[in-house]
């Protein structure tokens, strides 16, 4: 199978998901600042939430733009990590409706440490069903910073006890780490470019 029919559908999932959080900003009802207040915590959810979720499909599709071929095992993948991503919506308006609190942003660290691992689900079945050539293997290597973060997710749930402003900046830090697009897949597709449309000569290479 092609990988464009799965983009397609990812694109569709992860948008309905992205749309549905931020119907649950209730709009203040009065014009002063102060109103906004009170939804402040949801905000800052919502936009932690966001931000994830655009990492997660920013990097998803490098990923498939560069693998040749899906098999059965990737579709069950990805599908397990769309339905962690789309569990975002869910635990942002715990959040706003619980403020801070140990159990929702511990919640939140399970949904993304889940995707995480779906994530890395997913790029084994793509580098399997491309077999000993596959160019996902020669891109990204040995998945260090994947299972970094990871580990950084996971260590988010406990520490969410201690205090979920230690549990948040863990989660604000694996953001920082993803932020800007994978940069091992656009250095390969980079590469491929050059190769099919080389440069041309310079001028004075032609005298």
């Amino acid at each position: 199978m092609k990988t464009d029919r799965l983009m397609a559908f990812t694109d569709a999932v992860v948008a309905i998901a992205m749309t549905i959080m931020v119907l649950d900003l209730r709009v203040p009802a009065t014009p002063a600042w102060q109103a906004i207040q009170p939804v402040i915590p949801l905000l800052v959810a919502y936009a932690m939430a966001f931000i994830n979720i655009g990492i997660f499909w920013t990097n998803h599709h490098h990923m498939l733009a560069t693998a040749s071929r899906v098999n059965g095992p990737a579709l069950w993948a990805n599908l397990f990590l769309l339905f962690w991503l789309t569990l975002m919506p869910f635990v942002i308006r715990w959040i706003g409706l619980a403020g801070v609190t140990p159990q929702p942003v511990a919640a939140y660290g399970i949904v993304t440490v889940m995707a995480a691992f779906a994530y890395i689900w997913l790029e084994r079945e793509l580098i399997l069903a491309e077999g000993t050539e596959s160019r996902i293997r020669a891109v990204v290597g040995s998945r260090k910073k994947e299972w970094v973060s990871f580990g950084l997710y996971g260590l988010g749930v406990p520490a969410a006890y201690i205090s979920p402003w230690i549990a948040i900046s863990l989660y604000i830090g694996v953001s920082l780490m993803w932020v800007i697009p994978d940069r091992r897949f656009e250095r390969w597709h980079d590469l491929q470019q050059s190769k099919t449309h080389p440069p041309a000569p310079h001028a004075n290479q032609l005298a």
